[in-house]
């Protein structure tokens, strides 16, 4: 049984793992790595301190199929919607330029549920807070570096942003071809400010719509009431709000830290909404690897780096930057898998 390791708890990460289970029950024991305290990545659902509000997205927001994706990729979205996890968008937003034939969805309980779902299904050894600072090539094996140690494994995924996988100590810069190195120094991302207002229950908000596209602020792109987003109003729990800048005022501001750069959002958010009532408490976010921008030349969905032992960088760089190209990575990064097992069995 080889013992594979996936770097990465956000959507690739969970989807990789999952489907190797269902794939390769037999042949294969996962372990998940994450450096952040909970699972989700850029699918993230935060709570407030107190618990008397609605959680908030402050990554990915809904979820968009175009009618290709909705056709080749329906059993995962029937999966999800047989499991309560995703539901129709059905509130109003405005500025939302919908496109003939696309369906919208949103997640009831938050986007993370979605890759906790799959991690569930997965039955990987998840350890969080486990921060890869390093690859050594040992032969038959790869030792990965963390904070705190290192383990041996017989096959890594990592499906982390390029330039974390660039930083990387070890032996994968001196593995990668002149052609891959470009490759992966080409992508770009975008970067924003993320923002949850939460509330105390009584609140009750003066504006209609669920959520809103901004075309008149110099920082602030969207604004969300995250819980009638997900048409979850449950009695008891305050509303929650979520505020995303625009990529430009993300860019310009990208070095500056979160906690300063709150103040100039909330002071936009209240010249936009005046009548808002002060919050309980406030969570930010700064997305330096918010969206792909540029990819892969070609959207492969992976990169292999080694054949043995196996090296495989997958996630949304290598596709597109929504819901359809971690799977699409993920699929990619399974047929990967399998080709090199079965290099390895003919060998």
């Amino acid at each position: 049984m080889s013992r594979v390791l996936i770097v990465g708890a956000g959507l690739t990460g969970s989807l990789c793992a999952c489907l190797l289970r269902r794939e390769l029950r037999s042949k294969v024991q996962v372990v998940v790595w994450d450096k952040a305290r909970g699972a989700g990545g850029r699918m993230s659902t935060s709570r407030p301190p107190d618990s008397t509000s609605h959680s908030a997205d402050l990554g990915a927001q809904y979820i968009t199929a175009t009618p290709a994706y909705a056709q080749c990729h329906s059993n995962f979205y029937t999966e999800l919607l047989s499991a309560g996890l995703l539901r129709p968008l059905d509130c109003h937003i405005e500025g939302l330029q919908h496109k003939e034939g696309n369906k919208d969805y949103v997640t009831p309980l938050g986007t993370s549920s979605v890759v906790k779902h799959f991690l569930s299904e997965s039955g990987a050894d998840l350890f969080l807070e486990y921060h890869v600072t390093g690859l050594y090539y040992r032969g038959a094996s790869w030792e990965v570096e963390r904070n705190g140690g290192s383990e041996k494994f017989d096959a890594v995924i990592l499906t982390i942003p390029v330039p974390q996988i660039l930083q990387l100590q070890g032996d994968l810069g001196n593995l990668l071809s002149v052609q891959q190195r470009e490759e992966l120094e080409g992508v770009r991302y975008s970067s924003r400010f993320a923002i949850a207002l939460f509330f105390s229950p009584d609140i009750v908000f003066s504006f209609t719509w669920g959520a809103r596209y901004v075309t008149d602020s110099h920082c602030i792109r969207y604004i969300a009431v995250d819980n009638k987003k997900r048409s979850t109003d449950t009695p008891g729990l305050g509303p929650s709000l979520v505020v995303h800048t625009s990529v430009p005022f993300g860019q310009e501001n990208l070095e500056i830290e979160k906690d300063a750069i709150q103040p100039i959002i909330l002071q936009e958010l209240y010249r936009l909404l005046p009548d808002l009532p002060q919050p309980i408490s406030i969570k930010s976010q700064k997305w330096r690897y918010s969206q792909v921008l540029t990819s892969v030349p070609n959207c492969p969905g992976h990169m292999t780096i080694l054949e043995q032992p196996l090296l495989i960088c997958g996630g949304d760089a290598f596709t597109h930057s929504n819901f359809d190209g971690c799977v699409e990575s993920a699929l990619s990064v399974l047929r990967a898998f399998k080709a090199s097992l079965d290099i390895q069995k003919n060998a």
